[in-house]
């Protein structure tokens, strides 16, 4: 989503504070003990409910799972039960063990109480409620963070993707170490607005190609496999939105970690889209610049500001020979522009450099 479904406990030491909340502990969340190399984030304690922060405590399980599906759920009560059938169907005919990872993001229908009956009925099944909505970026970071398995899945519970070939992915992290990243390319596209999806997700995929000077078949699909250490220093860049796919892809590609694509199809979702097209399109453009400008400013500032400079100083000649010792105004201001975006761009490049961390 074999061991019997239990609650957590909360631990009794009294080195563990528990968090508040004023809310009712969730009756069923699952199977192993969180793991303790990644404490709770302050900012991240608001999303939990207190018994969820309250054991992240020493790790005792020796035998934690090999692969942790995250899948977060948010109002999917009419259909979730079929994509957790479907993962568990496929992971239990695998060799594969797993745990899957299901995180109700503050749902507003049944989908805790559908999660919960799930839980009941399917060993595998962990389900982490948010308190508050926080976005399927945050579900998946967080979900990561808490993950008790060395492969981690992300993929979505809306129908579209092939879950039945979650296995087909793992296997290739654990035959080939040379990859980090296994993700499923979309052959089609049958989310809402096609019309303008598709040539918007190309220009956008375009871009982030020739910033990063790697071809990349599918920039933000949903389903992907990746090693979870490999991951954790990239989980802080996260957005809290969809973009969070396209981040971790360029965070990978941008520090030299191979990332294998396999073709796969893509249905129709089931439920209501999540997906706002002006405003998720704006997000995956800034964070494809963003993403470059924090490990690669140069390629984003510095063609500009050596455009301008050309321009301006060819202008600049001709200028003088039309005009003896007379520069307009026009022609400083592309000289000064591309000399203060090549110094921002050099001063840039060497805070990138200068720091210890990723």
């Amino acid at each position: 989503m074999s061991e019997p479904t239990q609650t957590f406990p909360v631990p009794e030491s009294p080195a563990t504070e528990v968090i508040s909340t004023g809310l009712p502990a969730p009756t069923t969340t699952s199977a192993a003990p969180a793991r303790g190399d990644v404490p709770v984030h302050p900012a991240d304690a608001a999303y939990l409910p207190a018994t969820e922060v309250a054991t992240r405590a020493a790790d005792g399980d020796p035998s934690k799972p090999y692969v942790t599906i995250v899948l977060p759920c948010y109002n999917e009560g009419r259909h979730v039960m079929r994509e957790i059938e479907r993962i568990t169907a496929a992971m239990d005919a695998s060799e594969l063990t797993y745990e899957l990872l299901c995180i109700d993001d503050a749902s507003t229908d049944d989908t805790l109480e559908v999660l919960h009956r799930a839980a009941a009925e399917y060993p595998h099944i962990r389900v982490m409620p948010f308190r508050r909505n926080g976005g399927s970026g945050t579900a998946r970071r967080i979900g990561t963070q808490q993950a008790h398995g060395e492969i981690v899945v992300w993929t979505d519970a809306d129908m579209t993707y092939e879950n039945e070939r979650i296995p087909e992915l793992v296997r290739i992290l654990r035959d080939d170490p040379t990859y980090d990243q296994v993700v499923g390319a979309r052959t089609t596209e049958e989310g809402t607005h096609k019309w303008a999806r598709v040539p918007a997700k190309w220009l956008i995929r375009k871009i982030a190609e020739k910033l990063t000077n790697q071809t990349i078949p599918d920039l933000n699909s949903g389903l992907r496999a990746f090693r979870r250490e490999v991951s954790l220093p990239y989980l802080r860049l996260l957005p809290p939105g969809f973009s969070c796919v396209t981040t971790i892809t360029l965070a990978f590609l941008s520090n030299q970690h191979d990332i294998k694509y396999v073709p796969t199809s893509y249905a129709k979702r089931e439920g209501v889209s999540k997906f706002h097209f002006v405003r998720d399109a704006y997000r995956y453009i800034l964070q494809v610049l963003r993403m470059v400008m924090y490990f690669d400013p140069l390629k984003v500032l510095m063609p500009p500001a050596l455009w301008m400079l050309v321009i301006g100083v060819v202008k600049a000649v001709v200028d003088m020979v039309r005009h003896p010792f007379y520069f307009p105004a026009s022609t400083v201001l592309l000289i000064v522009s591309g000399i203060m975006i090549g110094s921002l761009a050099l001063l840039s490049d060497l805070v990138v450099r200068s720091r210890a961390g990723v």
